[in-house]
């Protein structure tokens, strides 16, 4: 194969940019006179950047809106959606937290709606302690944000506003880990690496609590948090030969990194699926 030269940009979903990063570095390795560049302004910061023809792929942890698909079409850029792996969104809490065992989502519903008045964690489940609970989750750009927002609330976007938000989710997990009364959500990549310094908490939506794993979040089971996460890619970059070449490598030789940053893979068919519609 001829020497693969160039610049890919990528930005967007903060969930998905361990996958990507982990890609991106392999591929580096085989051809090393491309440059991938992977940022990680949320899910909606990474979908303004691509439907205005900025970046090559953006990643995402949710579907692309029908707003974004507008401002696509308004700036001519047509794509493909490729889904890359299950995501379990995982509800922490601090090490120290001694007390939850778990939370039903009329529970979560009652602590993260708009409208409210939790502020300790004797107001969610009587005898649990009289203690002030501080809350971290993602930003308003974030995928994740969007979706649990829509999952737990019932309404995408519909949120307390009196948390501590970042879409860098190192940032929440230090939160979580440095306050005993923490409690806070991201994507199960984030879990699994600081498994040793917070504590998933299992979600009852009426079954019972189940928490996230390779297995629940893979069976549906971890309900309603379990969900697929995406990249999209311009077809008009698709026609450069290093971003076609990065695609393929992501759908092939990439999916065994999946697991190691946390994720789940999808069913091979799906790979195959994406594959033959990136011709």
């Amino acid at each position: 194969m001829e020497a693969l030269n160039g610049t890919i940009k990528v930005d967007g979903s903060s969930t998905v940019f361990p996958i990507t990063e982990a890609v991106a570095e392999e591929f580096n390795k085989l051809h090393p006179g491309v440059r991938v560049t992977v940022g990680i302004s949320g899910t909606g910061g990474g979908f303004q950047k691509f439907t205005a023809g900025e970046i090559d792929i953006s990643d995402a942890s949710r579907p692309i809106k029908d707003s974004e698909k507008e401002g696509a079409g308004a700036g001519g850029v047509e794509y493909i959606e490729i889904p890359v792996a299950f995501d379990g969104l995982s509800v922490v809490v601090n090490r120290a937290n001694d007390w939850v065992d778990h939370l039903t989502v009329a529970e979560l519903k009652k602590i993260w709606e708009p409208s409210s008045i939790v502020s300790r964690w004797n107001q969610v489940r009587p005898g649990w302690p009289d203690r002030e609970i501080q809350l971290f989750g993602p930003g308003t750009d974030s995928g994740t944000f969007d979706y649990f927002t829509e999952a737990v609330i019932g309404k995408e976007d519909a949120s307390r506003p009196d948390y501590t938000a970042s879409e860098d989710d190192h940032v929440l997990v230090q939160g979580v880990a440095g306050n005993r009364g923490a409690l806070g959500y991201f994507g199960y990549a984030y879990y699994q690496e600081n498994a040793g310094r917070i504590k998933a908490v299992p979600i009852d939506a009426g079954p019972g609590p189940v928490p996230p794993s390779e297995e629940t979040i893979n069976n549906g089971t971890y309900a309603p948090l379990a969900r697929p996460i995406f990249i999209y890619v311009n077809k008009e970059s698709l026609k450069r030969p290093e971003v076609r070449e990065f695609v393929r490598f992501y759908l092939t030789e990439g999916i065994r990194l999946i697991p190691q940053v946390g994720y789940i893979p999808l069913p091979s068919e799906e790979y195959e699926r994406s594959l033959d519609a990136i011709g």
